[in-house]
Parts: structure tokens; C-alpha cells; sequence
């Protein structure tokens, strides 16, 4: 589910860059690990591109003990494990090496397109994607998939610790924290047949006893 999540903004951040002029925009979007950009032994160009890169991964406390899931659709009732709610740090980098001299002002404006991208929406789902496509989602989670978004800024300090962690030169970037992705393996813990008839021993008294 977290590679979907993310594939879905990349596929709509390509067609909002598209929209903008950028018809190089499905090359410039990627989701990639930032810290091999000064990596030569990795092979990875990541030049003049926007990169989707995962940083950190926490559970939604709020809903971490939610009810078992009961389905009732069909005969016998089946029971689940909840899903795990997962909120989603999600770090935009808009790279600027380049042999260009404008390559770095050129890596801003990608990042405010970036930001006006995320501002342009309140949430992304698969049923409302802009992209006009979802028949790469199969699946009820899928197809059901929304991802809402918060900017998460960072201190001075955090700042350079979560760069000196990525082993990197600090790039024009952005932080976002995408919340409730819900992750589950559907994997049935035992079925209950429906309860199809209820008998009692309570009986009729007639009155007047």
C-alpha cells in the first residue's frame, strides 16, 4: 500500500507539471532514495529531477486499537485484524546539479510547483485522481485509497541531522506528512455462521395465574 500511495502522487503530480508545460514531466518525477544522488557507484541520475523519497513511517496512535473488522456480506460472518494506520513523512527534493547555471533557480520553481501542487487539493484518492486513469488500483483497499497531507516543517537543526543522515549536500526540498494509509493483509482469523434463528425457553402464561 505505501508504494501505491506514493505512486498515485507521482502520477498526479506528472500530470500537473504536464499541465504546466513541462512535457519532460513523466522523466522529471521519480521515487527514489535521495541519498544516492552523490552516489556514483549507484548508477542513479537523479539530475535536474523531482524526487519522492520515504523518510519515515509512523503508526496513527489514535486508531492503533481499533475493533476487529466484521464482514457480513455473505455466509458465514468473517472476522479480521484491523488495519494499521501508518502516517507517511514524505521528503520532495528538487534536484539542481547540472553543468546549467540556472540549474539551481530552475530547481526552485519546480519546488514551488511542488507546494502550489499540494496546495491545489486537500487530499488525493485513487477515485478522484486527475490523472484520469485508475485501472492500475485493483482491490477494495486500492480503489478506496485517500491520502490526506499536512506541509511538516522542520527546525534548523532537524534539518541538518536528517541530511547528514541521508549522506548528501542539502537540496531545495519540502517535507510532507501523509496521513492514515491503511495497510491490512485481509487475511481471515475464523468465520462465524449468522445467526439465522434465536429459540427460548420462555413460555406463554395465561392470565390470571
Amino acid at each position: 500500500m505505501i508504494h501505491e500511495a506514493l505512486g498515485l502522487l507521482r502520477r498526479e503530480l506528472v500530470t500537473y507539471l504536464s499541465s504546466h508545460g513541462y512535457t519532460t514531466a513523466e522523466d522529471i518525477v521519480v521515487i527514489e532514495n535521495i541519498g544516492l544522488f552523490e552516489s556514483a557507484a549507484s548508477g542513479v541520475n537523479l539530475d535536474d529531477k523531482i524526487v519522492f523519497t520515504l523518510v519515515n513511517i509512523e503508526e496513527e496512535s489514535t486508531l492503533k486499537n481499533s475493533a476487529f473488522i466484521k464482514k457480513a456480506f455473505s455466509n458465514p460472518a468473517q472476522y479480521e485484524n484491523p488495519p494499521v494506520y501508518l502516517n507517511l513523512y514524505l521528503l520532495v527534493t528538487a534536484c539542481n546539479k547540472s553543468a546549467d547555471n540556472n540549474s539551481y533557480t530552475d530547481a526552485l520553481e519546480r519546488l514551488s510547483l511542488v507546494i502550489a501542487f499540494f496546495q491545489s487539493k486537500n487530499s488525493f484518492s485513487a477515485g478522484g485522481s486527475i490523472s484520469g486513469s485508475t485501472t492500475s488500483f485493483t482491490g477494495e483497499d486500492l480503489l478506496e485509497l485517500t491520502i490526506r497531507h499536512e506541509m511538516y516543517t522542520l527546525s534548523f537543526e532537524q534539518v541538518n541531522h536528517l541530511w547528514g543522515t541521508l549522506g548528501g549536500k542539502q537540496m531545495p526540498f519540502v517535507l510532507y506528512k501523509l496521513r492514515l494509509i491503511a495497510v491490512t493483509e485481509r487475511k481471515v482469523l475464523r468465520e462465524v455462521p449468522l445467526i439465522e434463528e434465536i429459540e427460548t425457553n420462555f413460555s406463554k402464561i395465561p392470565a390470571g395465574h
